[in-house]
């Protein structure tokens, strides 16, 4: 257990927009920030589960921090013994734990660990890379779709780095379209100190098919993803909130909002009821980023063509427990040519 020094950096008042907020979490990397009031009173904490379940209530991120925050969260006095806040931390699962005085006023913020200490984990990941991209052709005619640069790196290497980062160390890539462009610039993932394996597809078996065709069998969740997805989630978040709910399959989420350019009329039967301007309807999109329990992975028909909607879809009709976990960091799903100069920065 360690006292954080700088916990300054945290510390957020109410009114400040959770947009702002989730920078201040992100840039402190004990994945919450500490909310007070103007005395300096513990008022609320806000953590990026919180930001997630104010997505799924459809508070829109401009909102402030009010409106997501945890209004009762678990705090420890100023006298109370050292070893007790341990004891609760680690009992809890808590990071971060803010220390108030007798008059509710924030003095110090303590943490259990080393919240940038490097976390590894044999969760296997699978990257879905073998589709023939052929919207965005003449530039996929000769290469694959996840192995266009944005920077100066291929999107899938850009993924791969992100993962690293999170701790995954156990790769597996579907390739089928120019599968070598892939399986040259990878190779066994030496380079990066991970291992990488390929799953090859002799004709392409959809978004789930090649599940069928991982090596074995698995007792841990798998993440999976498609390759030409560009996005800074958090994968370690991802899967502690999958390992925390235990579902038989976790998809990723992104809110998408539709602006009715009209005014819309609400009526019953002849009788207006009200005029609506302009109103925004708002819904949820699959992100193409998934974490699996190992059961599911096994009830994938092997050599047969499916895709994850209809995975999904035959989990729910089961009664299976389909969880979502909103994204609220950057995600662009390169399908598209006007998708991929909004990645590389082009209007």
């Amino acid at each position: 257990m360690t006292q954080n020094r700088d916990w300054s950096r945290i510390v957020i008042r109410p009114d400040v927009a959770i947009e702002d907020a989730l920078r201040v979490i992100n840039a402190g990397a004990l994945r919450i920030a500490v909310v007070v009031d103007a005395e300096g009173r513990l008022v609320g904490t806000l953590t990026d589960g919180d930001v997630r379940r104010s997505i799924i209530a459809h508070v829109p991120l401009s909102e402030s921090v009010a409106k997501a925050m945890n209004v009762r969260p678990q705090v420890a006095v100023a006298t109370a013994p050292r070893d007790s806040i341990l004891r609760l931390m680690r009992e809890q699962n808590f990071s971060a734990v803010p220390v108030v005085d007798d008059g509710g006023r924030l003095i110090d913020v303590v943490t259990l660990h080393d919240p940038l200490q490097q976390v590894s984990n044999n969760n296997p990941v699978l990257l879905m890379a073998g589709g023939f991209g052929t919207r965005l052709r003449p530039l996929t005619d000769d290469r694959p779709k996840p192995m266009l640069k944005i920077g100066n790196k291929p999107i899938l290497e850009t993924t791969l780095d992100s993962l690293i980062n999170a701790g995954f160390r156990r790769f597996f890539i579907s390739v089928h379209y120019l599968a070598d462009t892939i399986k040259t610039h990878f190779g066994t993932g030496e380079r990066w100190g991970v291992d990488i394996s390929y799953v090859e597809e002799n004709e392409p078996l959809g978004t789930a098919g090649a599940l069928s065709l991982l090596p074995g069998t698995f007792d841990q969740p798998i993440l999976m993803l498609n390759g030409d997805v560009v996005t800074s989630v958090d994968f370690r978040a991802l899967l502690d909130f999958h390992v925390e709910n235990n579902p038989a399959a976790t998809m990723c989420v992104r809110e998408y909002n539709v602006q009715v350019p009209y005014g819309v009329v609400q009526a019953t039967g002849h009788r207006v009821d009200a005029v609506v301007e302009k109103p925004i309807q708002r819904f949820f999109v699959n992100a193409g980023i998934y974490v699996l329990s190992a059961d599911v992975i096994a009830r994938v028909p092997k050599g047969r063509r499916i895709d994850m909607p209809e995975l999904m879809t035959g989990l729910i009709a089961e009664k299976r427990n389909v969880t979502m976990f909103p994204i609220h960091e950057d995600w662009i799903d390169v399908g598209r040519m006007e998708d991929f100069n909004r990645a590389i920065g082009q209007p």
